[in-house]
């Protein structure tokens, strides 16, 4: 007899739990199913119903092996021992509070992450400033794209990633990819590239590696580490000297460019070329095709904005499209590829040491006013902006003396990784929210078990601005809760007034908070809601009000500036903070590979994706190989000026013969944050992790 085969299980709508594109997926139930969930397809703008591995993997991290599930107190013995959350909450409430009893609110440090949700991250900034009172709170987005945002404020008065739907690159004329191997850090965003030459359309790849991504470029040049400033002057240089300037867009629509014109012509071709190693001929090919196309587009990552030079490399980036008369214009414009996967929106509503919800400054007398209505203190009450990032982690032990990290893993992902490290456990007490116990988990006092991406409700804002919704698939295993339950039970603790209304642990009732505190400001999301987000695919911010349909395409008709005119900024070359010398005489950048995600605390636990990348390696050109005397395979030593790291050579020709590359996801003796550079940005605080100077050798002949 023929038995009916059950039904399927009903399928969530959501979204991938990595980088800025925030795939769309779907999420059902299924029984022998890594963690208990399959993935299927969801056809969403981005993506298309497109993952890479990491996305479709992602479930495996929910098996029970491999995450956290109960909290953790070190113990008399030094070891993490597990313990019952009322044990752990109410010792890191009294950790924190006798600290800022003792010390001062400001000897208490909050981190947060570029991965939490929005409603997270509103929450944790919120906390910061009113439960604890402290000004020393910044993320780990600093390390990501802060110098795209400061520049995009300084040219266009706003900060958006991409000023237009990631779909709008396919039907451009030319795009500059400045610093990006989208290929392998977010691979479903390659087809906008592959329709874009399909089309008609030409891609210039500028990156000192030939990536898989450089490989589909029209043109790739490839640049000395640390000289995209220098690069992108020079070609401005030749849209000036060829007579390509668009002088009717620059008069109606700009201010400040004979100042900026003057500057780039300091920068001619052959000066160039010495300082980049970019011919000429490259340079001036590079020119014709953005100039000859009908529109184009500038895109930048962090290969060109990780620098001490960032904020101006990508100004200088922005005075060539509004040069050219790419900006403000349909299929044109400058935009940046937001790494984190709410990079977006974990620097617009308070976790940034400057900043305040709706992507208002901390400065502002009247943004302080709104906010602090919202949250019913008095806006005396709110701390002035803190230390950034790194600045807040070379701080530890010193005046911060207790840190609460919530979805951050700086011990391998911050700059002079071991000097982190060092202040990390000099402090009086660590408390670290997670998923898993990562590196900077493991040097806790506390440890708290946290809810991932499948097992909780929010938003996320991706790479375009698109306000994205994220649906709980299933629940939580038993002794795990929500960061904001977490921020809810310490308020309550440290006798916050307005607990219970104040840190809500529902995120719908926090969202729609963080809409009222948005509300007139930069960012504005007052008139986005679940519903609206579920049933458009996103909205785009800003959104001032529920009949308002969202801004997909931003600037327009005038940019986000007083007078509704962008502003060149006047910008020259300077090199890397560190050159090069005899005895540290190759440059060392760093990066991403396919299989593994930022500091790997999540990817190098799921066994299919660190099979396909185990482990750190050095990628060195065959002439650098032979000059040290090492093959493909051998351990190889690199040095810098802070520290050491060991891995095997990987010998190609698809890097330039002066620079050895090193992807950072992991620590111990591969760690290659022990080496980069934490020299800041003046304007963003971006710390120079994309070149410093090294010395290469076969591992043991170090001396």
């Amino acid at each position: 007899m023929l038995t009916d085969s059950p039904a399927p299980s009903p399928v969530t709508a959501t979204h991938c739990p990595y980088c800025s594109l925030q795939c769309g997926m779907g999420l059902r139930t299924a029984s022998g199913a890594q963690g208990g969930l399959e993935v299927v397809p969801r056809d969403f703008p981005v993506n298309r119903g497109a993952l890479c591995g990491k996305g479709s993997s992602a479930p495996a991290l929910l098996s029970r092996g491999l995450r956290l599930t109960e909290p953790l107190i070190r113990r008399a013995s030094g070891r993490l021992e597990p313990a019952g959350w009322q044990e752990a909450l109410a010792l890191i409430a009294g950790r924190l509070g006798s600290v800022r009893e003792e010390r001062g609110a400001d000897a208490v440090g909050v981190f947060g992450g570029g991965g939490l949700t929005n409603e997270k991250a509103y929450a944790l900034g919120k906390f910061a400033r009113v439960v604890l009172g402290t000004s020393q709170i910044d993320y780990n987005g600093r390390f990501c794209m802060s110098s795209a945002a400061a520049a995009h404020q300084r040219a266009f008065g706003l900060d958006r990633g991409l000023p237009f739907p990631l779909e709008d690159v396919a039907r451009t004329g030319c795009v500059i990819l400045a610093g990006s191997n989208l290929a392998e850090t977010m691979p479903p965003a390659v087809r906008h590239l592959r329709e874009l030459r399909e089309n008609g359309g030409t891609l210039i790849v500028i990156d000192p590696r030939r990536t898989r991504t450089a490989e589909q470029a029209d043109l790739h040049l490839a640049p000395r580490p640390g000289t995209d400033l220098a690069l992108a002057l020079g070609l401005l240089h030749l849209v000036v000297a060829q007579g390509r300037a668009d002088e009717a867009f620059i008069a109606e629509r700009t201010t400040g460019w004979e100042a900026a014109r003057t500057a780039v012509m300091a920068h001619w071709p052959e000066l160039v070329e010495k300082i980049t190693g970019v011919p000429v001929p490259q340079l001036r090919a590079a020119v014709d095709l953005f100039c000859d196309a009908p529109d184009g587009m500038v895109l930048t990552a962090r290969g060109a904005e990780q620098h001490a030079t960032g904020t101006d490399t990508v100004g200088a980036w922005i005075n060539f499209c509004l040069a050219t008369g790419r900006a403000g214009r349909p299929l044109s414009g400058y935009g940046c590829l937001t790494g984190q996967g709410n990079g977006q929106g974990g620097r617009e509503h308070g976790q940034k040491a400057d900043q305040l919800p709706g992507y208002r400054k901390l400065t502002d007398p009247a943004a302080r006013a709104h906010v602090a209505g919202v949250w019913g203190v008095e806006a005396d009450a709110l701390p002035g902006p803190g230390r950034s990032a790194y600045e807040l982690l070379d701080a530890l032990g010193g005046e911060v003396r207790a840190l609460l990290v919530m979805g951050s893993n700086p011990v391998v992902s911050a700059p002079r990784a071991a000097h982190v490290e060092s202040r990390l456990r000099s402090l009086d007490f660590l408390a670290v929210a997670d998923v898993v116990l990562s590196e900077t988990a493991e040097l806790a006092d506390v440890v708290l078990p946290v809810t991932q991406w499948a097992e909780e409700t929010g938003t996320m804002t991706n790479l375009e601005g698109r306000v994205l919704l994220r649906r709980a698939a299933l629940a939580p295993p038993d002794g795990v809760r929500s960061d904001l339950s977490v921020l809810n039970s310490l308020a309550e603790l440290m006798s916050c007034p307005r607990t219970a209304e104040g840190f809500p642990a529902d995120p719908e009732e926090v969202f729609a908070e963080l809409r009222l505190a948005s509300a007139g400001g930069p960012a504005d999301y007052r008139g986005i809601s679940y519903d609206r987000i579920e049933a458009e695919d996103g909205v785009f911010w800003p959104c001032p009000d529920e009949g308002h349909p969202g801004t997909p395409r931003l600037f327009l008709d005038r940019f986000a500036t007083a007078d509704g005119r962008a502003r060149f900024v006047e910008v020259t070359h300077r090199g890397p903070d560190e050159e090069t010398d005899a005895e540290y005489p190759v440059v060392l950048t760093t990066g991403r590979v396919l299989a593994q995600y930022q500091s790997g605390a999540q990817t190098r636990r799921v066994p299919e994706l660190n099979a396909a990348a185990p482990g750190a390696f050095v990628e060195m050109h065959p002439l650098l190989a032979g000059r040290i005397g090492v093959a493909d395979g051998d351990a190889v030593t690199v040095t810098s000026r802070r520290g050491h790291a060991t891995a095997p050579a990987r010998v190609t020709a698809a890097i330039r013969s002066d620079t050895v590359f090193m992807p950072f996801h992991w620590a111990g003796e591969g760690r290659a944050n022990n080496l980069t550079n934490p020299a800041l940005d003046p304007v963003s605080k971006m710390p120079e992790f994309k070149a410093c100077a090294v010395r290469v050798e076969r591992a043991g002949a170090a001396g």
